[in-house]
């Protein structure tokens, strides 16, 4: 039996523990505040991983159905959103007493006290609000001490971030305590900024919602509401950023690399603070200190030119993320010996609160070599902006006249012993021996390219540039436990599932052949081996051994998105705001491949089985095997047919593709979704067998809603919603290609910005490739080369 409003002289232990996922989670619920049968939240002590030590938290639980709210039981899903003693935690048997003077005190099993409210002789009571806040109130009623006064690196729908407070993420996911001298997100007098570091080292990488008036200026803090984080009430002024609406089991957590996240459950529904012209760039440290984070989120190390001097190198080579160190440290004693590396159209995705202004490049550069804590100087001369950086921790390359001017140490070099001269014999015999290595290298490579089953791996490896970890095939075999589990096939080969030393889970693809191979390996390395988004799955490295090629990637644990709407090989049946989650990711990750890469990548070969879905359902485009880069210049470019029949646009019959095939494929894989069948499902009547005929049928008779998953309660309920998704396939769809929507404009409509083209064209069907459809099905083996039978 659990209190709301406990009384006076109480205490709890953290010895009687519920335990969820083999010990995993341990939590010993105090307080409980929320409706039977939905989520609500709760306080108590908390342990997440090995539960050595312990947290007092407030957390967003769901709960049973019981008729006693206050004897209910708690089911999973249980997230922290606050926590007293982050940063020092207490171990198994510690005490919580809520004193009979008022306060409330956490003891540990040593009886030392590790945190206090400090109330004595005010509070007379304890409760947990609907909204999660944790009070201690006076004999009036009157709160004397609450939770919400203390964030930590989260927000719930309806809290406050005044100014004075900050949101400090932890260290990571698994160590809880305060990221101090880091990252931190506060209100100023101004704005909402987001930073990196203090004082003199503060690098302000997001500074928006600026107060528009004097009103404003007076509240000095933030709202997380139902749609909005804002600086103002239902219905005032519009300094808002926009949230997708969603219940109180939303919350916002200030993640440990700078991103702000809007949370249902553990499941990401938006990214406050992206920047669209820079990307993942944004964000200090993606690319650790001393880096350069490029167009693609390739992380490099600077380097001078004109002569070709390294002055930095990676920290680890095969983790460019890591970031670089100097390989002569700054010493303030010889300045005499530092340069500055030059580098042109590189900036910081930011700003520093010491920058000047109206000053030449000179002026600039002599600041920063006058400066012995400076680092870095950034020089922006379309407005004269002098930036000074006393800590390199966010560097981007960028299509704009900036130049950044690092300071380095230069080494002093070596006296050179002078040779002495070759005698006429030595100098014959070198060249003898020479000759003998020339002629014995010639046939051994003679001899190995005519060994059959090898080939030399670096001949195609060498080209590709920019790759993140090349992996040995010794590696490979130990992580996959020699191959052995696999978990489905795709493009030329096999996908096993694996595990590195660091116990990161991956998936590696292995492609087997020749020819075919080379070319499906370089397609995808080139198209995705250095460009990173939230929904493309991450290729984490590569490898080669004889004559095949690996590719390792992230580990998808819920596997491809056909497994989750076919019926017939689902697992389960989705929401229908998780299939719209899936949705909007997908059109995200093409937006990106389409708009934002240097070269416009055409994937190709959008289905369900190349959509991959992560542990929190989020989407991410897999399989690059077929993409084509293209430049920017191009508008269309002729190619041969590729592709899975069935999702092929109407134009693969001419050979004439632009990035719009992708959209029909999109509009394709979309509707599958909404209708939770394949597009050709011989299972059907014969009249039915292509969903998209029965969609134009539908269309012409105004019946949309009889074609959608049948096997959804909750989409049958959300009728009109559904039917504005059905416009977006519809739109996209096309049969002409040039009426077809860009994928921007499809975020944009999925997001509620825009609205669908209402002049239409509902002829989706074009025989010459529905009859490719059925020969395609017809000639499948039982287990399709492009599906998965697991995660990947």
């Amino acid at each position: 039996m659990y209190s709301s409003t406990p009384n006076l002289s109480t205490t709890w232990d953290s010895t009687d523990l519920v335990v969820y996922d083999d010990e995993e989670i341990q939590i010993r619920p105090i307080l409980l505040r929320g409706t039977p049968g939905s989520t609500g939240f709760a306080c108590g002590f908390f342990c997440n991983g090995n539960c050595t030590s312990y947290l007092f938290v407030v957390y967003i639980v769901e709960t049973d159905d019981a008729s006693d709210i206050m004897s209910y039981d708690l089911l999973e899903f249980a997230q922290v959103i606050w926590s007293a003693n982050r940063d020092y935690p207490v171990r198994f048997g510690a005490k919580l007493n809520f004193t009979a003077t008022g306060n409330l005190v956490l003891q540990d099993v040593d009886g030392s006290i590790v945190w206090t409210t400090n109330t004595t002789g005010k509070a007379v009571g304890m409760n947990l609000t609907d909204a999660g806040n944790l009070v201690l109130f006076d004999v009036n009623s009157s709160v004397v001490w609450q939770s919400f006064d203390y964030p930590t690196d989260c927000l719930v729908m309806g809290q406050r971030l005044y100014q004075g407070q900050q949101l400090i993420p932890s260290v990571s996911s698994t160590n809880w305590a305060a990221q101090e001298g880091l990252f931190s997100l506060q209100v100023t007098d101004q704005a909402l900024i987001a930073s990196v570091g203090s004082n003199q080292n503060q690098f302000i990488y997001y500074y928006g919602m600026n107060f528009g008036n004097e009103t404003n200026k007076e509240r000095k803090y933030i709202t997380f509401l139902n749609g909005s984080l804002s600086f103002d009430e239902p219905g005032g002024p519009d300094s808002y950023i926009r949230i997708p609406e969603a219940s109180s089991a939303q919350y916002i957590k200030f993640m440990p690399d700078g991103h702000l996240k809007v949370f249902k459950w553990q499941a990401v529904v938006a990214d406050l603070l992206t920047n669209a012209v820079y990307g993942e760039c944004t964000y200090p440290l993606v690319c650790g200190r001393n880096a350069i984070c490029s167009s693609y989120q390739q992380c490099s190390c600077p380097v001078s030119s004109s002569p070709r001097i390294d002055y930095f190198r990676a920290v680890n080579d095969r983790q460019p993320n890591l970031g670089c160190s100097a390989i002569t440290p700054l010493a303030c004693n010889a300045t005499q010996d530092q340069v500055f590396i030059s580098l042109q159209h590189v900036t910081i995705p930011g700003y520093l609160p010491q920058d000047m202004y109206g000053v030449s490049m000179e002026t600039c550069k002599q600041a920063c070599a006058n400066n012995c804590s400076c680092k870095a100087a950034v020089f922006d001369p379309e407005y004269g902006i002098c930036f000074l950086l006393y800590e390199i921790s966010a560097l981007v390359s960028i299509n704009r006249d900036t130049s950044t001017f690092i300071k380095a140490q230069n080494v002093k070099s070596t006296p050179q012993i002078p040779k002495k001269k070759s005698r006429p014999a030595v100098a014959v015999i070198t060249s003898i021996i020479g000759s003998f290595l020339v002629v014995g290298i010639f046939i051994a490579s003679i001899i190995r390219k005519l060994r059959p089953g090898t080939q030399v791996e670096e001949e195609y490896i060498d080209v590709v540039p920019g790759l993140p970890t090349r992996f040995t095939h010794e590696e490979l075999k130990t992580a996959t436990d020699n191959f052995s589990k696999k978990i489905g096939q795709g493009g030329f080969g096999l996908v096993f599932e694996g595990t590195l030393e660091d116990d990161s889970k991956i998936a590696v693809k292995r492609l087997d052949g020749l020819g075919h191979v080379n070319k499906s390996f370089l397609a995808e390395v080139e198209s995705i081996g250095s460009i990173h988004h939230v929904n493309l799955v991450r290729l984490r490295g590569f490898g080669a051994w004889k004559a095949q090629r690996f590719l390792v990637y992230d580990f998808m644990s819920n596997g491809s998105l056909d497994k989750w709407i076919y019926h017939g090989v689902r697992e389960q049946i989705l929401k229908w705001e998780c299939r719209r989650k899936i949705i909007l990711d997908i059109a995200k990750g093409l937006e990106y491949l389409h708009e934002d890469c240097m070269q416009k990548i055409i994937h190709l070969d959008i289905k369900p089985q190349n959509i991959l879905l992560d542990t929190d359902f989020n989407a991410k485009v897999s399989d690059f095997g077929l993409s084509k880069l293209i430049d920017r210049d191009e508008r269309q470019v002729m190619t041969r047919m590729r592709g899975t029949p069935g999702y092929m646009a109407p134009e693969w019959l001419s050979s004439v593709i632009t990035e719009k095939v992708d959209v029909y494929s999109f509009g394709v894989v979309l509707l599958e979704i909404l209708c939770g069948r394949k597009n050709f499902d011989r299972s059907q009547p014969e009249e039915s067998c292509h969903l998209l005929s029965v969609f134009q049928k539908c269309w012409e008779q105004g019946a949309l809603l009889d074609i959608v998953d049948k096997y959804s309660e909750d989409m049958q309920t959300r009728g009109q919603e559904v039917v504005e998704m059905m416009k977006v396939a519809s739109w996209c769809l096309q049969t002409n290609f040039t009426r077809r929507p860009s994928m921007s404009v499809v975020v944009k409509v999925l997001e509620g910005v825009m609205n669908v083209e209402s002049n239409l064209d509902f002829n989706f069907t074009d025989p010459r490739l529905q009859n490719k459809a059925v020969e395609h099905e017809r000639d499948l083996t039982p287990v399709l080369a492009s599906a998965l039978s697991g995660p990947r």
